[in-house]
């Protein structure tokens, strides 16, 4: 067979494999803008999740991440712009292979649980055999098999939660839509969800996930996307915006108190609970030493990149 005909096959059989075993794919938000009425809810919003990647979705509230999020599922029809999967336009039936978590509960309290995991798994497409089998699996996982006959109200607030959660997961989806999934897990509650959200992306998902609880965003996201006043203001690797940040974040106490380095452009900041400074990076760590050791006993000299803390302080600030 000539070297062509190799190629052709080789490229057809690579798109029948993808196609039968429906690799995951990457999500594009490409433009979309919505009113609502006189209020400008999203004004150009673009950003993609590759998959087998976290991206953090971050903003403060009523900065359009709830909006995107339901545009991205059909529930908010956007005025401009598109939602691409794979570089296709996003269907119904495309969206039967996503998961979705809504920072409201879309459960019904008064129903048990099983019964419910069963019609949400049937919107999904999945029959009833490997239903019970996924709903048995992720119960177990979460320790809740025995309170599969439970009504929803029935249980605590962290393992409404995690219902919801299981909800979006059951059917293995290919992209999972996460806004505030942490809300009111206590620590154990958090590190549970957080490994769930890691094995998904480690098996080829892409994951979207809004929180403000940033220190947890930048644990598990390689990714993020800021957007504030419907518009993202930046997006890209957190490891690469971090280290190529303008700016770095000192804490130095001199005998035991908070010491302020004599720089141009410094100033004070207070993201996480802890006072510390921010310099420009062009101030180099040993010169920092160098005017900290002539002004008395270093008890404590930290210089590294910015937190996530920082960086969102720094994007959404005027």
């Amino acid at each position: 067979m000539p070297d062509g005909g190799y190629q052709m096959l080789i490229c057809w059989l690579c798109s029948a494999v993808c196609s039968l075993l429906s690799l995951p794919g990457m999500l594009s938000v490409r433009g979309i803008a919505k009113r609502f009425g006189d209020v400008t809810a999203l004004r150009d919003v673009s950003f993609d999740v590759q998959p087998g990647r976290i991206l953090g979705f971050l903003g403060r509230n009523g900065a359009g991440k709830t909006t995107t999020m339901r545009s991205i599922f059909g529930l908010v029809e956007p005025d401009t712009g598109s939602i691409l999967y794979n570089g296709e336009r996003l269907d119904g039936g495309m969206r039967l292979r996503f998961g979705y978590m809504p920072e409201e509960r879309g459960l019904y309290p008064r129903m048990q649980v099983r019964g419910q995991l069963l019609y949400f798994a049937s919107l999904s497409g999945m029959n009833t055999t490997d239903a019970t089998t996924s709903i048995d699996h992720w119960l177990d996982r979460f320790e809740l098999a025995d309170r599969a006959s439970a009504k929803l109200e029935d249980l605590s607030h962290g393992n409404q939660q995690r219902i919801q959660l299981l909800a979006a997961v059951i059917h293995e989806p290919e992209v999972l839509v996460l806004d505030e999934p942490f809300s009111g897990l206590d620590p154990i509650g958090v590190e549970s969800l957080s490994g769930v959200i890691r094995e998904f992306a480690d098996n080829g998902a892409a994951i979207l996930f809004s929180s403000h609880q940033l220190d947890l965003v930048e644990h598990i996201c390689e990714d993020v996307a800021i957007v504030e006043e419907g518009t993202i203001v930046l997006e890209g690797e957190l490891a690469a915006i971090r280290s190529d940040a303008p700016y770095r974040r000192v804490e130095i106490e001199i005998d035991g108190q908070l010491w302020q380095p004599p720089v141009a452009g410094v100033h004070t900041a207070d993201t996480t609970g802890r006072a510390h400074h921010i310099i420009d990076a062009s101030v180099g760590v040993e010169h920092l030493l160098e005017l900290a050791a002539a002004e008395g006993t270093i008890s404590r000299f930290s210089y590294e990149a910015p937190s996530l803390s920082d960086i969102f302080q720094e994007a959404v600030t005027p």
